[in-house]
This record gives structure tokens, sequence and C-alpha cells, in this order.
């Protein structure tokens, strides 16, 4: 107890080690539904499944680590929603890169988060960009995020004459998907702890009785990472191509990890003078499970909100964070059941987290439309153009472009005209994807 005592300073926080205990296992329930998520979306990219699945376990316990020894902030990390799709979807299947190339767009967007982190460079980009282009952002993947989600639900189906329509809903899959993101959202607002894992697994379960789905066990040895570690592809990601995917990752990362810093020790009260004692080593936290991640083999590793969880259970320090990690960690005896998780058994999940993610359409000033036009053009561009990339682009682009031609350019950041013009240099002279 006294080694906890001077490790982690809990008396100094206010907290015990039952408490912290409590609110580790708390944070674990809430968002260890990525475990199953993870390996699923980036099996569509044809990563190996069982590989994917160890290094999501191995990532996320080693980031908490780190966090939790380094930082001493009850905060978890784990591969991030969105850029695990963004990840296959785009940058795989629509772009066309292999996924050992898109692992090597990863590693390097996790060397300029680090390298922007020990430069001190962060507070410079994050006061240049706008904050209503910040939640443009994150509704924007909400967005993206969602019609994935329908997608796999088979809710949302192609059509020759209106591009997307309505999906078979007598379909047993589509029924079970339905009924999964019922049983999610009811739970979530009965604050049961672990509401979209149970979710999950319950579509699981009756995907066994009624989606003809096979049970292969709970528990089994870990399988091998060996089909996914070191395989990232760097040079190849040095190509031109894939130069404003290293840039998507780099940006997207920094400002969900920034904020998600910030709201979850805000939360805890954490915060002096409205700022975090440790960000630099939080971050550095964050920057270096990234970088870890692409060699172990997932993509974009972040802390997750779903930390606030655990801090609502009164978790203050880092014990927190280091009981998450071990939980993680015992998940690698479970790969049986996580091959067993169809794909309409996590798409409820993706559907609740996107809806979350909608919130921030609240933070946009709408009397002001040079702010909340180009914001709007940046969340909607990412699911109708299905790339993050283009959303992005088309924000930027059209925030410098309104600013401009309004007479408001002196309040345009540098780094808006900056990131602007690297984007609309990539659709003249190389294309868009």
């Amino acid at each position: 107890m006294q080694a906890l005592e001077k490790l982690f300073r809990l008396e100094e926080h206010g907290t015990t080690v039952r408490t912290e205990l409590v609110a580790g296992v708390t944070t674990f329930l809430t968002m260890a539904y990525i475990v199953f998520v993870n390996p699923s979306i980036l099996a569509d990219a044809g990563m190996p499944r069982d590989a994917v699945f160890v290094a999501t376990c191995l990532i996320a316990a080693l980031g908490t680590l780190i966090m939790g020894l380094y930082a001493n902030y009850p905060i978890a990390l784990a591969p991030g929603m969105g850029l695990n799709a963004y990840f296959a979807y785009v940058v795989v299947k629509g772009m066309g890169f292999p996924w050992q190339v898109a692992l090597g767009a990863v590693f390097i967007s996790g060397c300029l988060f680090l390298a922007v982190t020990l430069f001190r460079l962060r507070e410079l980009i994050i006061r240049g960009i706008p904050a209503t282009l910040r939640s443009a952002i994150t509704v924007g993947i909400g967005l993206f995020l969602a019609i994935i989600s329908l997608k796999s639900a088979g809710i949302v189906a192609p059509s020759p004459a209106t591009y997307v329509t309505l999906g078979d809903l007598h379909s047993p899959t589509v029924v079970l998907a339905v009924l999964g993101f019922f049983l999610i959202v009811v739970l979530d607002r009965l604050k049961v702890p672990g509401a979209i894992l149970l979710g999950i697994l319950a579509v699981t379960v009756l995907s066994f009785f009624f989606g003809g789905n096979r049970f292969g066990g709970v528990f089994a040895l870990p399988p091998s990472i060996a089909p996914t570690f070191l395989q990232l592809d760097i040079s190849g990601a040095l190509s031109v191509g894939i130069l404003n995917v290293v840039l998507v990752f780099f940006l997207v990362e920094l400002f969900d990890a920034t904020g998600t810093l910030m709201g979850v020790a805000k939360r805890a009260g954490l915060l002096k003078e409205g700022k975090m004692d440790r960000m630099n080593k939080a971050l550095l936290a964050d920057s270096g499970a990234i970088f870890a991640g692409s060699l172990l083999g997932t993509s974009s590793t972040t802390a997750y909100i779903e930390s606030a969880a655990g801090v609502q259970a009164g978790g203050r320090t880092g014990l927190t964070a280091l009981t998450v990690a071990v939980l993680f960690l015992a998940c690698l005896a479970i790969s049986p059941l996580a091959g067993s998780v169809p794909a309409y058994a996590t798409a409820p999940a993706l559907f609740f987290v996107a809806c979350l993610m909608l919130r921030e359409l609240t933070e946009l000033d709408w009397d002001e439309s040079t702010e909340v036009i180009p914001a709007a053009v940046c969340a909607l561009a990412m699911p109708f153009t299905y790339s993050i990339a283009n959303g992005l682009a088309f924000g930027f682009i059209t925030y410098a472009v309104l600013k401009g031609c309004t007479g408001r350019a002196r309040e345009v950041h540098p780094m808006v005209w900056l990131i602007a013009g690297v984007f609309l240099f990539k659709f003249v002279y190389v294309g868009g994807h």
C-alpha cells in the first residue's frame, strides 16, 4: 500500500486504493467493446483478425500503463474509433493502399505527434485551428461512423438510382442489430456499467440462435501477433499519394487527444487554472502509443473519453489506468469469443458512439455564417464523400475562402492558410480521394 501511495500520491488526490480499483473496472467496462470492434473493422481492410485482436489488447494495455505510471492520470488509451474506420474503408479499401502502407502512415503521424509534443508546438497548432472546425471534425467523424455502422447492420443498402436506400428490415441480422442498439441506449440511460459491451455480447449470443453464427468457445491461448507485428511499410507511406493521409491522421489525433485529455481532467477536477499540470507527459504517452501501435499492427491509438466513467466513479490517479491496463491484458485469453462477434453485433455500438459525437453541434455559433458554413461543409463532406480527409480539406478551404472574400482574412490564423493550401495543392496537382 505504501508503494502505491508513493507512486500515485493517493492521499494528495483524495482517493483510496479501493476507489481507484473500482474506477478502473468501470472505465474498462465502458471501453472493452474496442477489443471486438477494432478487429472487426480492420479485418475489412484485409488484416488478420486474430493478430489485430492481440495488437488491440496489447496496445490498449501498454498505452494505458504508460499514461498511468508516467503521467499519473486516470485516463485509458486504445485504438481510436473513427480513425480505424478511416484506415480501413478510405485508405485501404477506397484509395487502394495495402494495409501495411496504411500502418506506415500511422507510424509517421505518430512520429509527427511525438515531435510537436517534445518541441511544445502542440499549443501553437491547436490555437491556430478555429474551434468551429475542431467541433466539425468530431461531428463529421460521427456521421462517417454512422453510415459505416448502418451499412454493417444491413439497414442501409446500395442503390443504383439513389446511391443509398433502405435495406431488408426482415433480415434476422438487421433485427438483431436494431435490438442491440436499443439495448445499448436503454442500458446507458439506466447508467449500467459496460452498456456498449453488454449490447455487443447480447447480440452475439442471439446470433448463435437466429443469425447462423457458430460458437467457437470463450477462452484459449492468445493467437500469434506475427502476421501484423512489424509489418508496416514506411517507405510506401512516404509516397506522394499518401501524404494527405498522414496529415489527416496527425490532425485528428492531435485534436482528439487534446480534447479528451482536457475533458476528462476537467471532470476529475485535475485542472489548475484551466490547465493540466502534466499535459505534456500525457501527450507523450498518447503519441508513444500511436508509434507502438503501428509496430504491433493496429490503427492510431488515442485517449478514450470513456475514461470519464471511471472519473465519475472516483478515479483520480494513474492507479485507475493501471487497473484498466491489467484487465486489457486479461482479455488476451478470450480470442475465440472475439472471433465469434459478427459485424452486425458491433454495428449498434458504432452507431451509438456516432450519435454521441453529434453533441458537438451545440458548440457551433449558428449566427456567424463564415464560421458555421465551413464547419457544416467539413462535417457533411465526410460521410457523403466517404472520406475524413475530404471533409477536412473542404472545411479548411471553405473557411479560408469565406473569411478572405468577406474582408476578414486577418481572423484566419497562418496555420489555417497553410493546411488549406496543402489540401488545395493536393486536389489541383495530385487528384482527390
